[in-house]
């Protein structure tokens, strides 16, 4: 009975896996997203249900390119020509039998085949099986490309990555540089967050955390940054209902200590959902002065007023605005503007692992023309002798140190070094900035420059 219950289990996991692909590959929804939706619509799910279909979407959404390329070698009908569902049916199985081990390839076909069924393609249940079996039998014996003969489709193949988005990364990294960033890209990391200091210290939550079973650690950069891990879902743990903590990468916390914000100032966040920004500098500022945390997406802007809620926080003010739209009253009146840019993304794949897919050239040239549009936007509401920091969870130049080369020559602001101000082993570059990238010191790949306002008058 036991076993029974066991595979009705994995076929329900299975075809769950399935419908969360649909939505990622079909509807170009998030991956973090489409997974976290259905675990809310269906709340009965194990915590080892849940970790099963996680890593099973998130493990064939990441390997993508590396899966259809071993289908493609097995398979008459190549992957671009199949029946979507089939191809889904085909990559989950695939990537059973090539990254989980500890599941019988028999058991993964026959599985395959089962869900084959249940979505009403009988006739196409025998190519499904011979597919994959025969991947079963001859999975080593797969021709990758040689890394000497073509280094591009190599990365590309190997580590699941658009030959376009490596083309791109070799502009601007040695060779040696892009081959980290994408194996990094690939790696699990554990949920890093960020104490509330206006509600507890980081030693107390981590004893807190601890007595709930939940593996901690230090953060590797900054004191008020743990790393967790071995727990069912954040809403589940009480210090997490009680506003004690945030999810935030260490590399984003950064810029809310590289501002240093003082107690009573007005901070201006123009990009601010879903919140981790504004609410750090809030906490910083020990819950006195202003917040105005602000954005377009009416959606994000109530998960940022959720989650200011649950953080307690008093001095955060949230207010639907389109940062291209010129604010004349707020004009020269904030202390601290934020500015998070929208960008391409590409720092933070190991997190969301669909962005390398969904995101193009052309679709980056735009977001470095909208950056420049906020930029000239709100730099106007940074008082004389004030502070703009600009940031981005990218590790494009052409988004980051680019785009602050042209703001300095068009704008009244200077760079502000920021060495003394980091954390070892940081190390801002020769214009005092600072470009994370991805695994290279536990964070994100992520982007930073402060920026401060020269003593002009406004209205020169």
């Amino acid at each position: 009975m036991a076993n029974q219950n066991q595979l009705k289990t994995q076929v329900n996991t299975r075809n769950i896996a399935l419908t969360i692909l649909q939505s990622i590959f079909q509807d170009q929804a998030y991956t973090h997203v489409a997974i976290d939706h259905y675990f809310k619509m269906h709340k009965g799910l194990s915590k080892q249900d849940r970790a099963f279909i996680t890593r099973l979407v998130e493990g064939t959404v990441e390997h993508c390119i590396t899966l259809d390329y071993i289908i493609n070698q097995f398979s008459k009908t190549k992957t671009p020509k199949m029946k979507k569902i089939i191809l889904y049916i085909l990559r989950l199985a695939v990537y059973q039998i090539k990254y989980m081990d500890k599941v019988p390839i028999s058991a993964i076909c026959n599985e395959a085949v089962k869900l084959t069924k249940k979505r009403k393609f009988h006739p196409l249940s025998g190519f499904v099986n011979g597919v994959l079996r025969t991947i079963g039998r001859k999975l080593d014996e797969v021709v990758y490309p040689k890394e000497v003969h073509d280094p591009i489709q190599y990365l590309s193949i190997m580590y699941s990555f658009p030959e376009w988005l490596i083309r791109l990364w070799l502009k601007h990294y040695p060779y040696d540089t892009v081959k980290e960033m994408c194996e990094n890209s690939n790696k699990t990391v554990d949920t890093t967050i960020r104490c509330n200091t206006t509600r507890t210290t980081a030693y107390a939550l981590k004893k807190e955390l601890e007595a709930e079973n939940i593996t901690v650690e230090q953060g590797y950069l900054l004191d008020d940054a743990l790393h967790i891990k071995d727990y069912d879902h954040l809403r589940a743990v009480q210090a997490f209902k009680e506003g004690k903590f945030s999810v935030q990468d260490e590399s984003s916390m950064l810029v809310g200590h590289l501002a240093s914000p003082k107690n009573g100032q007005r901070i201006m966040d123009v990009c601010a959902a879903p919140g981790g920004k504004s609410t750090h500098v809030a906490e910083l500022m020990g819950n006195t002065g202003q917040v105005l945390a602000r954005d377009i997406y009416p959606k994000k802007l109530e998960l940022l007023e959720e989650n200011v809620k649950r953080l307690h926080l008093k001095n955060v003010e949230i207010q639907a605005y389109n940062a291209l739209e010129i604010d004349k009253d707020m004009v020269g009146q904030a202390d601290i503007v934020l500015v998070d840019a929208p960008c391409s993304g590409l720092g933070i794949i190991r997190k969301k692992p669909d962005i390398r897919y969904n995101i193009h050239e052309e679709g980056i040239k735009e977001l470095v023309c909208l950056q420049k549009d906020i930029l000239k936007v709100v730099q106007q509401y940074v008082k004389p002798e004030g502070i703009l920091m600009y940031s981005t969870c990218t590790v494009n130049p052409e988004e980051n140190q680019n785009n602050v080369t042209w703001f300095t020559r068009n704008y009244p602001f200077d760079l502000v070094p920021i060495q003394d101000e980091l954390p070892e082993p940081l190390e801002e570059d020769e214009r005092g900035m600072i470009q994370l990238l991805p695994g290279f010191h536990h964070t994100d790949g992520f982007f930073i420059a402060k920026l401060k306002k020269r003593a002009v008058d406004l209205y020169e």
